[in-house]
């Protein structure tokens, strides 16, 4: 019953996610709120939406390992999985001057997470620092796109491509109601699944004996990680490269500085030793990754899909060996 409870609750997160996404778009443009800020949020971090529930929810229900394991899990999947599987089918490249700038930022608030978990549990302090940097880099990002033309027309061309790539094709223009109706639904169905998948997890954690992080690094993380994966895939189907990357650089952005800020606000979050040992050298790792595609040296083919499908695995095997589930 529990693995049903997880399965239906990440089905209905990722229907619920991109309803939310759906919604909001239109929502937005009805405002008339600017094609750049619309694609800086919405776009970007809109997909991270599930993540963010699940945190909370699991925070709240006393299960602050499985948020971690979110996280760390969804940022490993984003670059392994999310770009390994449409460079299967999609090869592409990526050479794009915003996105290493993004790219920078990501690394930054990589390395100061890792930096903030080392000092023990992650209390509310740490998520105030994290929130805070969250918000410079939004505040910065705007004013650094609106500082001179060439980068505005570039950074509204980005979020016009990024809009194609989420926003149903339709003849007939989105109702305001509709669009209001999908974003509620989006929101309550996020907080409904979240809670569905947690309950779960927690039981299924329990009754394998294995730790709650574990299922945070494996199920919940690859669920989650769902809405960026069929994101990705339709960007790299429609050859814009620069919107698969910008799609994971600001999701992973958003889930340690927002979704890991928000939840050590929520509640304090204990890192296992675990963590350092395997899991934070290899988001590590897979961040360094997205340097040299990001600057064009390397491009996104099917083999380097290959390596990226067959080594992420290749982690969760070794995940199931040490948890003694293999």
């Amino acid at each position: 019953m529990e693995y049903f409870s997880v399965i239906s609750g990440l089905i209905l997160l990722v229907i619920a996610g991109d309803k939310l996404v759906e919604g909001s778009v239109v929502i937005a443009e009805r405002l008339d709120i600017s094609k750049l800020v619309i694609g800086i949020t919405v776009v970007s971090f809109g997909t991270s939406a599930p993540e963010l529930v699940v945190g909370i929810d699991a925070a709240l229900s006393g299960a602050a390992e499985i948020a971690l394991g979110n996280v760390v899990g969804s940022n490993i999947a984003n670059v392994l999985l999310v770009l390994g599987i449409p460079a299967l089918f999609y090869p592409f490249i990526c050479d794009d001057k915003e996105i290493r700038h993004s790219l920078f930022y990501m690394m930054l608030a990589t390395l100061l997470f890792i930096l903030l978990a080392y000092f023990g549990p992650l209390h509310i302090w740490q998520g105030i620092v994290m929130v805070s940097l969250l918000i410079i880099f939004l505040y910065y990002s705007v004013r650094r796109a609106k500082s001179n033309i060439r980068i505005l027309k570039h950074d509204i061309d980005f979020a016009e491509r990024a809009l194609e790539d989420v926003e149903p094709k339709s003849d007939e223009e989105t109702p305001l109601s509709r669009a209001v109706f999908a974003t509620i639904f989006g929101l309550t169905g996020l907080v409904l699944g979240a809670h569905i998948l947690v309950d779960g997890a927690i039981v299924i954690a329990k009754t394998l004996g294995i730790s709650e992080a574990v299922i945070g690094l494996t199920i919940v993380a690859i669920g989650t990680s769902l809405p960026e994966l069929v994101t990705s895939l339709m960007a790299a189907r429609n050859k814009h490269g620069d919107v698969a990357m910008g799609n994971i650089i600001g999701s992973n952005l958003f889930n340690i500085l927002a979704i890991m800020g928000i939840t050590s606000m929520v509640a304090p979050i204990n890192v296992p030793e675990q963590f350092f040992r395997l899991d934070f050298p290899i988001m590590v790792a897979a961040s360094l990754i997205l340097i040299p595609i990001a600057m064009g040296k390397i491009k996104i083919n099917r083999p380097l899909g290959v390596v990226f499908t067959v080594t992420y695995i290749l982690y969760l095997l070794f995940l199931g060996v040490q948890s003694n589930l293999i």
